[in-house]
This record gives structure tokens, C-alpha cells and sequence, in this order.
């Protein structure tokens, strides 16, 4: 527990301009792990109920890409955010600018042209065995559509910390109200959930009931999920007021409540988990699967999401906030290649899926064979990517 002396001089403390920080090995960790369920998402879901682009199926990927989709991209989101504001307030605003630029512009732009239509020309293959990649790609970047994959994230991720740069301007201490809630976290994480979840279901219910949720915005290869563009930048928004001061002494403290309590938070993760299981019955079995959704099954339906997602990030971070192994470990290994290979996983993971497409194997087996390649493959490029002069500063 802290002293109301302690209290009082963390709270002094928040006003105090952002610092740079050392880098954090649970953060880190953190990072890194979502990186590898991104590859597992994309490894599993031609092998679900939705995304059954393969004969094989089985119903536990369903239960994996139902949580993951819920929540891992806000995390990414938030993560993102912690080091923003600090970040910020080190650089000139043209410096900041050209760092987000060559971190996040250039190989969105790279990727865009060459990793997104390689990966997309093995889709368009099965229904075009006559397809030539140049004709492909021609007509992906000439007329469309030019999917963006998962690197969407890449992009919006550069507008929200433009944004960012440009709410720093107006005031430095827009991100006081919620680094304050950050600081009760310590002692009281369930008010931190409590504050992520209301803001993000204020902003993404509505936005649900109006877009549902298969409306995209896209405009070339600049795509976003309509009903979510606000829903991540909450996340990211109170990413960057977490982490704008006090950073080891609020919600993401080791010596918190909440690492202490992980195991609630499983709990808490686990019950609108279920409940969301229920909507999606009630939706199949009882609605007929239509459409479009009645508005009061969305209202309940994306309450449930937003509760789910805010209890995982805390559970997730709760047990890595806890782990006192110094390491390293394998995640530890990766971490320096973890955006590359985020990068550049997409096409190697269509490519091995189209490959064991015609073999009859069990779902499971073409998934775990697809998820392993995937990520010592895309660990390998990476390695090698960043051994050309000046790609460090990139991937």
C-alpha cells in the first residue's frame, strides 16, 4: 500500500514532463507475445466457422480466434501509446515526424506494394490457376481492390501518433484525468478497468449499431474497421496517458495489485468470454444468423467485447508484470525481430495454407504445421532483413 505522502508526491509527479524511459522487460515480453498470437490468428482461421477456407475444420479455432479478435489489436494499440508522450516531449516536432515516418510510413508503403499482393496473388490463385503474380499485382495497385492485411494497423498507428503529436501541442496535460485513474491502479486496478471499459464501450457500441461489424473504410491500401477506429484509439489514447508519467508506480507496476491478483482477472476475462458465446448461439441458433443484426443484439453483444477485452489486457499484462525471471527467454530472443516479423508473416502464412490446402490432414495438424512455419520463417527473414545497413532503424 502506499503512504498518502508517497501518494501525494506521485501525483506532484504527474505534472512533471515526460522522461525517457529504459525499456521494460515485461513490456517487452508483452509485445513480443501478442506478436506471436497475431501469427496464430492468421494461422488458424482458414480452419474456423467464418473463415473456413479449407476443408478441414475444428471448433476449437473458433474459440481462439473469438478471444483474439476481441482484444489484441486494442492491446497493440495501448502498448503502442505507453512511450508516445514521452517520446514526444524529447523531439522537435519535425524530428518526431521523420522518426514515425521511417518507423512506420516507409514500410507501410513497402509492404503495401510488395508483401500484401504476394500474400493475396496465393488467394487468387486457387480461383485463377492461370493467373500470372504480375498481372496480379498490376491490377491490385491499377484498379483493386488492394487489401492492406495486417498491415492496417501500421498505418493508423502512424495517424494516431501525428495526433497525438498534435494534442501535445495544444496541452501537455490532456493525459493528466487518466494517468490519475492509472496511478489509483496500483492499489485498485479493477478502477482502471472500470475507466477502459466504459470509455471504449461510450465509443464503440454506437459505432457497432451503426456500421455493424463488416463495414471497412478503405481507400487504396489505407483500410480500417468502421466500428473499431475509435475503439483503438481510446485504447491508444489511454496507452499514452499511462505511460505519460509514473510509469512504474500505477496500473503497470510490478509491485501493483494487479500482478498480485492475475488470477481474478482470469476470472473476470473468462465471464463475458462465455457470455459472448451465448450472443453468438443466440444469434445462429435462435435468429437464423441473419445479416443484419437487431440493434438491442449488438448494444449487448459489443458491451460484452468491450468487458472482455479490457479484463484480458489486464490479465495478460498481470502475468507478465509478475514473471521475475530475468532471462532470456525465448520471447526475450525475439523481441529485437518481433515487428519484422509481424511485417512480413502474412504472405508466408497464405502461402504454407495454400500449399497443404489438397492434403486431407486434421485441421490441427495443418494449423500447428502452418503456425510453426509461419513463425520461424518470418523469424528468419527478419534476421536477415535487419542485417542489411540501415534496416535496424526500420524493422
Amino acid at each position: 500500500m502506499m503512504t498518502m505522502s508517497h501518494s501525494a508526491t506521485i501525483g506532484l509527479e504527474a505534472h512533471a514532463a515526460p522522461k525517457a524511459k529504459a525499456r521494460n522487460l515485461s513490456l517487452d515480453r508483452t509485445r513480443t507475445f501478442l506478436t506471436l498470437v497475431v501469427l496464430l490468428h492468421h494461422a488458424v482461421i482458414p480452419y474456423t466457422y467464418f473463415g473456413h477456407t479449407d476443408p478441414a475444420s475444428w471448433i476449437g479455432f473458433d474459440v481462439v480466434v473469438l478471444c483474439t479478435d476481441s482484444f489484441f489489436m486494442a492491446m497493440f494499440f495501448f502498448l503502442s501509446g505507453l512511450f508516445t508522450w514521452s517520446g514526444i516531449a524529447r523531439k522537435a516536432p519535425q524530428v518526431f515526424l521523420r522518426d514515425r515516418l521511417l518507423r512506420l510510413g516507409l514500410p507501410f508503403v513497402i509492404a503495401a506494394f510488395t508483401v500484401i499482393p504476394l500474400a493475396y496473388y496465393a488467394i487468387a490463385l486457387r480461383h485463377d490457376p492461370e493467373l500470372t503474380f504480375a498481372s496480379f499485382w498490376w491490377k491490385t495497385i491499377t484498379v483493386g481492390p488492394w487489401p492492406s492485411g495486417p498491415i492496417w494497423f501500421v498505418w493508423l498507428l502512424l495517424a494516431f501518433d501525428l495526433t497525438a503529436s498534435l494534442l501535445y501541442r495544444v496541452s501537455t496535460h490532456l493525459v493528466d484525468p487518466v494517468n490519475r485513474v492509472s496511478l489509483r491502479g496500483f492499489d485498485q486496478p479493477a478502477v482502471f478497468w472500470l475507466l477502459l471499459a466504459v470509455v471504449t464501450a461510450v465509443v464503440y457500441v454506437p459505432a457497432l449499431v451503426h456500421f455493424g461489424a463488416n463495414k471497412w473504410f478503405e481507400f487504396g491500401p489505407f483500410s480500417v474497421q468502421a466500428s473499431r477506429i475509435l475503439l483503438y484509439f481510446a485504447y491508444f489514447f489511454i496507452g499514452v496517458s499511462v505511460g505519460a508519467a509514473n510509469f512504474d508506480r500505477g496500473i503497470l507496476s510490478a509491485e501493483g495489485q494487479l500482478p498480485k491478483n492475475r488470477w481474478m482477472w482470469v476470472i473476470a476475462t473468462l465471464v463475458p468470454y462465455c457470455l459472448m458465446w451465448c450472443m453468438i448461439y443466440i444469434k445462429r441458433a435462435i435468429l437464423g444468423n441473419p445479416n443484419v443484426l437487431p440493434d438491442w443484439y449488438q448494444v449487448i453483444y459489443g458491451t460484452f467485447v468491450v468487458l472482455f477485452s479490457a479484463a484480458i489486457l489486464l490479465a495478460i499484462l498481470a502475468f507478465f508484470l509478475h514473471q521475475k525471471s530475468p532471462g532470456p527467454n525465448l520471447l526475450d530472443r525475439m523481441q529485437a525481430d518481433a515487428y519484422g516479423m509481424f511485417l512480413v508473416h502474412y504472405p508466408i502464412a497464405l502461402w504454407i495454407q495454400y500449399v497443404l490446402f489438397d492434403y486431407s490432414w486434421p485441421a490441427i495438424f495443418k494449423a500447428a504445421i502452418g503456425f510453426v512455419l509461419t513463425v520461424v520463417l518470418s523469424w528468419g527473414l527478419t534476421a536477415m532483413l535487419r542485417k542489411i545497413p540501415g534496416a535496424s532503424h526500420v524493422l
